[in-house]
């Protein structure tokens, strides 16, 4: 074969494409599952990296001949990586995927690299160069924030099997038949949890709301030009907090859309990753501004209602509906906040706004062929209708449930936020 080194250059980036794209499908389904909000944010920011290395390889590999688009998976590795959704925590989970997958994984990149030619394959190796220094970086963070990975139970048993089988590369070729019981199960029995996970911080059904005694982020007051711009600058601050909302629900998709293109994975990817940035806003300014995250109820509602849609009304509900419709008031938020020449808020605001008009484009490239993949009839106008019904019947049904983890006296409101800022030693 006259081109075989380029022929085995491609086939062995399609695998290390494959890889990267099962770790987004199946890595996403426990950043819903984990409680500690800094680990919800660092998977989302991997994730959003794992995708960058799927698109960059992908187009890699249509330079190297027909690379192809859209490709799943071969079996091997899509119930390899069913074993990460299906173990019994989130601590094995961890140690699977940063104990032995994201190693394992480096070293194929590794392996690549030392096989490679490095003037006539140069431009892949300027990818996988790169590619290593994340890796490298994602397992610095990971172990500087929460400490060693432990690779123990099942997952020893699993990194045992891969190093057997002379890891990732040594499996591309098996069938999903030779697998220990442990890999031997089918993609799509899994089915996510009714509730997120938000570790010790209290919950409620919405921060959201018109009882100032009761809700954190009241709009009547956000839209009233006699509010002190420094409650608005707060209430902001908490609505961001709350986008945690976003990235349990949004993070659900991936799994759930085996048969989307890439692209979808890629937006999508970046769109989780937005909203975790959003959250981290929150989270790092409240605590900033003397303001106890442990008294700040975290909402959870939007998940519960969501994961019992399918993926088409989930994102059409996230796109279509709540960031379409957040533009007007989040606009009036931005005019109240440079009242107070707050750079920092200024800076986040905006870059918030300007994710959020991307995230609309999304929903407007993707709904449609969302619809087709799920077998909706009719046009997008009226499915919206239908999803919006479905949704409020759900929501009446989840909010009766969900009450406050806090006690009244213990949990801020809109009003204490109010007393808090307007009290003579305020800022």
């Amino acid at each position: 074969m006259k081109m075989r080194s380029v022929v085995e250059s491609r086939e062995r980036l399609r695998g290390l494409y494959e890889v990267e794209r099962e770790m987004i499908r199946t890595l996403t389904t426990w950043i819903y599952r984990v409680g500690e909000p800094e680990q919800k944010y660092m998977l989302c920011q991997h994730v959003w990296e794992s995708a960058q290395h799927a698109k960059f390889l992908r187009i890699r590999g249509e330079e190297l001949g027909n690379f192809g688009r859209g490709m799943s998976a071969r079996g091997i590795l899509q119930h390899l990586f069913e074993a990460g959704v299906q173990l019994a925590g989130a601590d094995e989970a961890i140690g699977l995927y940063y104990g032995v997958l994201k190693p394992m994984l480096k070293e194929a990149y590794a392996s690549y690299l030392k096989k490679t030619e490095p003037l006539a394959d140069w431009p892949t190796r300027q990818l996988l160069e790169s590619f290593l220094e994340d890796a490298e970086r994602q397992e610095a963070e990971w172990v500087e924030r929460f400490g060693e990975v432990r690779v123990g139970g099942q997952t020893k048993e699993i990194q045992q099997w891969l190093k057997d089988q002379g890891g990732l590369f040594g499996i591309l070729e098996m069938s999903p038949e030779t697998l220990p019981e442990w890999g031997n199960l089918l993609p799509g029995s899994y089915r996510h949890p009714r509730q997120c996970n938000r570790g010790d911080y209290p919950i409620c059904a919405s921060a959201f709301g018109d009882d100032p005694g009761e809700n954190t982020v009241i709009g009547e007051w956000i839209e009233d030009p006699a509010t002190d711009a420094r409650i608005i600058r707060i209430m902001i601050y908490i609505w961001l907090l709350n986008e945690m909302d976003a990235v349990d629900y949004l993070a659900t998709i991936f799994y759930d859309t085996p048969g989307m293109p890439e692209d979808f994975h890629y937006d999508a990817a970046r769109h989780l990753w937005d909203e975790s940035r959003h959250s981290q806003f929150g989270f790092r300014q409240l605590p900033r501004m003397g303001f106890d995250l442990g008294q700040i109820e975290q909402q959870v509602e939007l998940y519960e209602i969501l994961v019992q849609m399918n993926p088409a009304e989930r994102y059409a509900m996230m796109t279509m509906q709540f960031e379409a419709g957040s533009f007007g008031i989040k606009a009036t938020v931005m005019e109240r906040v440079r009242e107070l020449n707050d750079f920092e808020a200024d800076t986040l605001l905006a870059f918030d706004r300007n994710d959020e008009q991307n995230h609309v484009r999304y929903g407007h490239r993707w709904i449609q062929p969302l619809l087709e993949e799920f077998g909706h009839k009719g046009d997008v106008e009226a499915f919206l209708k239908q999803t919006n019904e479905k949704f409020n019947g759900i929501h009446a049904e989840v909010s009766a449930q969900l009450s406050h983890t806090l006690e009244a006296a213990q949990r801020l409101t809109a009003n204490d936020v109010r007393e808090r800022i307007l009290a003579p030693t305020a800022n």
